[in-house]
């Protein structure tokens, strides 16, 4: 394939690798960190929102968010997030990837700052404030997952390609775990300076005034490693793959390249134009052409994403909830509210530290050994095959004796989701479409997977209230309890092995072997023998 290959993209494919592979990871994969950070973080402080700003007297229970507020705190965030993948997929074909890549940032540290000043004293005002600046930090977060997949599949050598794109992904365990480790550390200080007694003993006393401050920093501290990396972004070189194919420039393309690569690269001006008058690559995005040669895979990508996500997303942000049914974090009444975050911080940094982050490294190391198909078939059946096992003898883990083994076994869902699924539904959209379609495509199966997330978000908090109205939570109606839910899960975990077999495999082939940009000019320039 590689013989009518530009020489540019061919230097890049078999490179070696080098710094400035390493470099890429960083500045891509801090991104990363924050969006893993600023999606999850959330999940830290609902509870003492709702302790907070939903206080009712004389209850035996603290105060909680409402049934809309919650799912507006927990799913806007999502709203965004898909809208910032759409729109940011689209313009990063359309202005090229390094044009758009530090927008996403600015938009992420201008509203990380924002969500944590949400204005006013009143549950209306702040909650509102909160959800719409929450909406337009997952508007930047949207934008980071195509281009970021983007940029470092188009940087990457055929190699390892799959190891640089999740190892960036792979920075989204880091910032599950700092948010959780910032929030313990964050409520051990305050918590020292502010003690207070449980809400059983002093319903009012448990919440101290300072608690507001709490959850406006954790918020705010997202803004951070964002910021840090600006500069960085702002000075890498767009990608020879859209300065040559896209933009159709193959004399800056040879030029970037060339610095980068250290090396000599002829520009080829005479072949760029060549392959871009080609009348068989001229189709346009969902036309009859486009839908015949990618439209399966465009529905194995965007499936697939959008069937984990709803397991995904639902486990993460309601861990805590699990974790409280079967009894692993204390009730809500035998805590003040500081107390109450730092549990649930450690609970979700345990998962975080013991499964979520090692799923993520061990995708990394063997993505390129045993290829994207088979790990992302193996995660499905496992979180399948585990989803069920909690399941169904639900009941046997409740008791206080099981617990341990409750936890291990949810532990390892998330394992193999991020040694599975996670990783690659992320990894492969980057990999199998035309160089002027990369993003958009990659932003349209990432959007699938938050429309996913957001059914997760918004069906979990219904679905997993106990079916006795007596033991739902204020406001809720009755659900059909975690037992059912989980099973529910596992269900869609199931069909998301299903459509894995739409998903073609890409390991150790070249981006445009993948996408068949190579195909026509070769058969038009190779005579047949």
């Amino acid at each position: 394939m590689a013989r009518n290959q530009l020489q540019v993209l061919n230097a890049l494919d078999v490179a070696k690798t080098q710094w400035y592979h390493f470099t890429a990871i960083i500045i891509a994969g801090m991104g990363f960190f924050t969006d893993a950070y600023d999606l999850f973080c959330i999940s830290l402080v609902t509870k003492l929102l709702g302790r907070i700003y939903y206080h009712v007297e004389g209850s035996k229970k603290p105060g909680n968010l409402p049934p809309n507020v919650a799912a507006a705190v927990n799913g806007v965030a999502f709203c965004g997030t898909l809208a910032g993948q759409l729109f940011f997929g689209w313009l990063g074909d359309k202005l090229g990837r390094k044009k758009v890549y530090g927008m996403t940032l600015m938009v992420m540290v201008l509203c990380s700052v924002a969500s944590g000043l949400s204005f006013g004293n009143q549950p209306k005002a702040v909650m509102a404030t909160l959800c719409f600046f929450r909406f337009w930090l997952g508007f930047g977060i949207g934008g980071d997952y195509p281009l970021s997949a983007t940029i470092m599949a188009e940087y990457a050598n055929k190699k390892t390609r799959g190891a640089f794109i999740a190892a960036v992904f792979a920075m989204q365990g880091f910032g599950i775990m700092a948010g959780g480790i910032f929030a313990i550390i964050l409520s051990s200080v305050f918590e020292a300076k502010y003690p207070s007694p449980a809400y059983m003993d002093d319903a009012v006393g448990s919440t101290v005034p300072q608690a507001d401050l709490v959850w406006r920093i954790i918020l705010m501290v997202g803004a951070i490693p964002a910021a840090m990396t600006y500069y960085s972004r702002s000075k890498m070189p767009e990608t020879a793959r859209y300065t040559a194919l896209v933009a159709k420039d193959a004399k800056q393309a040879a030029s970037d390249m060339s610095k980068v690569l250290q090396m000599e690269i002829e520009p080829e001006q005479e072949k760029v134009e060549e392959i871009s008058n080609d009348k068989s690559k001229a189709f346009a995005l969902f036309s009859k052409e486009f839908m015949s040669r990618h439209g399966l895979h465009l529905l194995g990508t965007t499936s697939t994403w959008f069937l984990l996500d709803i397991t995904y997303f639902s486990q993460n942000l309601f861990q805590k909830d699990i974790f409280s049914a079967i009894g692993w974090i204390p009730p809500a009444q035998t805590m003040n509210a500081i107390q109450e975050v730092s549990k649930i911080a450690r609970a979700q940094t345990l998962i975080a530290l013991c499964s979520t982050v090692p799923g993520y490294w061990f995708t990394v190391t063997f993505i390129d050994i045993i290829g994207r198909f088979a790990i992302q078939l193996m995660g499905f059946f496992f979180m399948t095959v585990f989803m069920f096992a909690l399941a169904i003898p639900y009941n046997h883990w409740i008791h206080k004796e099981n617990r341990i083994g409750f936890v291990v076994m949810y532990s390892l869902t998330f394992f193999f989701a991020n040694f599975g699924p996670n990783a690659t539904t992320f990894i492969v959209p980057a990999e199998i479409f035309p160089a002027r379609f990369r993003s958009t495509c990659h932003g349209i199966s990432a959007a699938s997977g938050k429309l996913g997330a957001i059914v997760g978000v918004f069906g979990f908090l219904y679905l997993a209230q106990s079916p006795d109205k007596a033991k739902t939570d204020a406001g809720y109606p009755p659900g059909i309890g975690v037992r059912n839910s989980l099973i529910v899960l596992g269900v869609v975990n199931f069909f998301g092995m299903v459509f894995t077999f739409l998903v073609p495999e890409s390991k150790g082939k070249s981006l445009e072997e993948m996408s068949r940009e190579n195909e026509d000019y070769e058969n038009k320039t190779v005579p047949i023998v």
